[in-house]
């Protein structure tokens, strides 16, 4: 059994690499389940619906231009842009699938902590397109 290690993630947003700012990252990937119990069944039932996904990565905090904060303050509200994130920023293979997509910005968070913490930025991507997973 292969167990792996979260230790160096690759996050790719809107062409602008901020992995070496992400504290963690947790990709939510559900389907609805829609009941089709009818009259007379002893147990439910339920079939797959629409599939939904969302991303809330974690950032440390940067205000310098290219940054953590120039890139999210910019994609709030902004039409939908693609992503790549990686468990590794290794190349994408077997042991480093990818996740991609396009998404749009629900929030961000410009200015948050106090006093003697350093400063993070929570961060949750929401669908606008379908999300993929490749090895290659």
């Amino acid at each position: 059994m292969a167990v792996a290690m979260f230790s160096a993630a690759y996050g790719l947003l809107n062409s602008v690499d901020l992995s070496d700012h992400i504290e963690s990252v947790k990709i939510d990937y559900n389907a609805d389940m829609l009941e089709i119990t009818a009259m007379g069944m002893t147990e439910h039932r339920f079939l797959s619906g629409l599939k939904d996904w969302s991303i809330e990565v974690v950032f440390f905090q940067d205000y310098a231009s290219g940054s953590v904060d120039a890139t999210l303050h910019a994609l709030v509200g902004a039409a939908a842009w693609a992503f790549e994130f990686r468990p590794s920023t290794a190349a994408v293979g077997v042991t480093n699938p990818k996740w991609t997509g396009s998404s749009v910005l629900e929030g961000h968070q410009p200015l948050s902590g106090s006093v003697g913490i350093i400063q993070k930025v929570t961060s949750k991507l929401r669908a606008a397109t379908a999300l993929t997973r490749a090895t290659a």
